[in-house]
């Protein structure tokens, strides 16, 4: 909007100013955003998809002296090949299968026994999300010399002692290697899902709670009736992380066993390191990368379908 002056002259009123102004700041900010937001999915691409992309790549060549040349699904049959293969698969499925009977439940048990305290809860939350600020390899190692140390000196067994009960070798033999290594992987990481279950029982209406104690349930009927159906997303979101990253543990039996005994804690993940690093073998363990990428991504499409169907049904 303009008043003519004279001719080829012309003032800009203070509303067009105004306008002109709020332009330019919208055009600055926006230009702000899409830097950052460009910036971010460089360095994703570069960090992530690159690697992604190249593994997927270099699964299908050979490197020799230097040399690297085509090999079609030589690695692949090399990987299937080895006896130790379908173990580290047994054995990931063992872990991921117990993770879930302990690893998954206790947190949310822990969450809602937190969440009925009136007072103290801030105290309660530092003490549970401790183990989560340890680094990990620290926090594993406590735990395996101070709690699970196989002889008589471990407080785990100085507990089952003072009970009568018989002491357990614990990580130091097969029968109870891998639970010991639920149990270490429970405590060092369940912080983080003890207070994301805590936000989303907090964000529970608490006339929901009213009513179901007016209708006389107690502690357990509240839970299954209210509690469980308003964090059901939250319990399926947890759910599908947790098994996909219960599948790829390495850092628990990589410290605390070693991948033993008698390669009982021996893991995909842990294959696929002594591959690359032991073997000097990078193409075979991209190639079993790539295997557990589809069983990954095959297991992921499927549960949201899974989640999807009994969303609409």
């Amino acid at each position: 909007m303009a008043i003519v002056i004279s001719p080829g002259r012309t003032k800009t009123t203070a509303p067009a100013r105004r306008q002109q102004a709020r332009f330019l700041r919208e055009i600055n900010r926006n230009a702000r955003a899409h830097g950052f937001l460009i910036g971010s999915v460089l360095c994703f691409a570069l960090f992530t998809w690159y690697p992604m992309i190249r593994e997927v790549i270099e699964s299908f060549q050979r490197l020799h002296l230097g040399n690297t040349t085509f090999s079609g699904l030589r690695n692949y049959r090399q990987i299937t090949a080895d006896p130790f293969f379908w173990q580290a698969w047994r054995n990931t499925l063992q872990f991921t299968g117990l993770a879930l009977l302990f690893g998954f439940a206790l947190p949310f048990v822990v969450a809602v026994v937190i969440n009925e305290f009136r007072h103290a809860q801030a105290y309660l939350r530092i003490l549970v999300y401790l183990p989560v600020m340890l680094p990990p390899v620290a926090g594993i190692l406590l735990f395996r010399n101070y709690f699970m140390d196989p002889t008589n000196a471990g407080l785990l067994n100085q507990l089952l002692h003072a009970v009568h009960l018989p002491t357990s070798q614990w990580w130091g033999a097969a029968p109870s290697a891998m639970p010991s290594l639920v149990i270490i992987s429970t405590w060092t990481n369940m912080g983080s899902a003890v207070l994301i279950y805590l936000a989303a029982l907090q964000g529970i209406p608490g006339e929901l709670y009213e009513a179901a104690e007016i209708d006389g349930a107690g502690l357990l009927k509240r839970v299954w009736h209210v509690t469980i159906p308003q964090t059901r997303t939250i319990l399926s979101l947890l759910l599908m992380l947790q098994i996909v990253a219960t599948m790829q543990m390495f850092t628990e039996s990589f410290v605390t066993t070693g991948g033993g005994p008698e390669s009982s804690t021996v893991t995909i993940v842990y294959l696929a390191y002594n591959y690359a690093f032991q073997f000097s073998n990078f193409n075979t363990a991209e190639a079993l990368g790539v295997i557990m990428f589809i069983v990954l991504g095959v297991f992921s499409v499927l549960y949201v379908w899974l989640e999807r169907r009994g969303n609409e049904a």
